[in-house]
């Protein structure tokens, strides 16, 4: 397939996006040095405006190369539910019922394990939260879970390296945690339906290495860092969720159920997004503030990714169907770091007569991927927004999440390819 203008500009820019989300802080450093233009730079700066604004750009050559209708009719052909979806449940998961819920559900378990609390609250939270986002969905598993790191260690005293390792577990294992379902991960979620993948088979083909690699993972973090986490308290009031009525709880799991059901529909999940809001509009006493510019950030983020995504087919898919089930199993997760781990299956899923071990490896490549880079998961940048504040300059550096990433990821493929 010979590359047309469109495609050859669409690709450069979306190298330069994957370029300037390593760069951000060379904007906030700009920031610094022109205070007069400090805003442009803030924003600039900001990891999750990258790819909208590349997107932007990409748009605005479209309207002058193709005409306002062709890009207009471009833009309407392109699925957005997943930008929006997380969005929504980015807000529902992080409602206070919802989180002290979940902070309920880690403590009880927390109380079972024959360790010191703030050791078995760390590891909990790592192992228990993931493998929930195979029925809440990884989005909201990130969010709840990012939330409980955010509140009960990153806002503490604790060393950078315990914060880009903990970063870099949650990412891996919100990505391998949702594979327990055909529904709550993203990259399954673009292929399920066409290769007729059901519940039983994710969990026989997927969902025990997947739990295998979560538990090894935070297993693993929590002995390296055994030491500096039992010489640390952390006191979460147990009784906060006590003065929430359970009906109000019951209603606000009922919103987060209905929206998972209707992941596919945004006319649906978006309607019971507003009655949403309504709803703790009127019952404020049990609310807290809703995240709003932390989940339109991260929507903006992944619609920029569709926008410029979408143009990369051309050099994907025959690169993709061009490799054995072994070499597209490495190539999925080495590819998945520069680009969205559901944009690879879904170009996948439109080639037709791929074998099942081909099917497997693609997937399970791009799963396992998912934790390098703040891109390469659709949930990551709602974990980047919740905890980027918590890191020094308010900025979490590419480069070390990478590194510290690639430990948890050698055990997930361990897990997807020797066990």
């Amino acid at each position: 397939m010979n590359p047309t203008t469109v495609n050859i500009v669409s690709s450069l820019l979306f190298g330069l996006a994957v370029i300037h989300t390593f760069s951000t802080k060379f904007f906030e450093g700009l920031a610094h040095k022109q205070p007069n233009h400090a805003g442009v730079w803030h924003l600039l700066g900001e990891v999750e405006v990258v790819f909208g604004f590349w997107a932007m750009v990409l748009v605005s050559f479209f309207f002058i190369h193709t005409g306002s209708d062709a890009t207009i009719a471009y833009l309407e052909k392109l699925n957005f539910t997943e930008p929006l979806f997380v969005f929504v449940i980015m807000i529902i998961a992080a409602s206070k019922p919802i989180l002290e819920l979940c902070l309920f559900l880690v403590l009880r378990v927390t109380a079972i394990l024959p360790v010191k609390k703030s050791v078995g609250f760390l590891w909990v939270t790592l192992t228990l939260v993931p493998l929930l986002g195979s029925f809440i969905t990884e989005p909201a598993a990130m969010t709840v879970a990012a939330l409980l790191l955010r509140d009960y260690y990153f806002s503490k005293k604790i060393s950078p390296k315990l914060m880009y390792a903990g970063l870099a577990v949650l990412f891996v294992n919100i990505s391998i945690g949702g594979a327990l379902t055909p529904y709550a991960a993203p990259p399954i979620l673009m292929v399920a339906s066409t290769w007729n993948w059901d519940l039983w088979f994710m969990l026989e083909n997927f969902g025990w290495r997947s739990a295998v690699a979560v538990i090894a993972n935070s297993t693993l973090l929590v002995f390296l860092f055994y030491k500096e986490l039992r010489g640390f308290n952390i006191q979460p009031n147990e009784k906060k969720i006590d003065a929430i009525p359970l009906g109000v709880i019951f209603i606000h799991l009922a919103f987060l159920v209905a929206v998972v059901i209707s992941v596919h529909h945004s006319v649906l999940f978006m309607g019971l997004f507003l009655f949403f809001v309504g709803y703790t509009t009127a019952y404020a006493r049990y609310q807290n503030k809703l995240i709003i510019r932390e989940s339109l950030l991260v929507a903006f983020f992944l619609a920029g990714l569709v926008v410029l995504g979408s143009q990369q087919k051309w050099w994907l898919q025959p690169l993709l169907v061009n490799l054995d089930s072994t070499t597209v199993y490495y190539g999925a997760t080495v590819l998945t770091a520069i680009t969205d781990n559901a944009a690879l299956t879904y170009l996948g899923s439109l080639v037709e007569g791929l074998s099942d071990e081909f099917k497997y490896s693609l997937v399970a490549g791009a799963l396992t991927g998912g934790g390098l880079t703040v891109i390469a998961n659709a949930p990551n940048p709602a974990g980047y927004s919740i905890l980027k504040s918590s890191f020094d300059e308010g900025a979490i550096s590419p480069l070390y999440l990478f590194l510290y990433a690639v430990p948890p990821t050698i055990i997930a493929i361990i897990a997807f390819r020797f066990i």
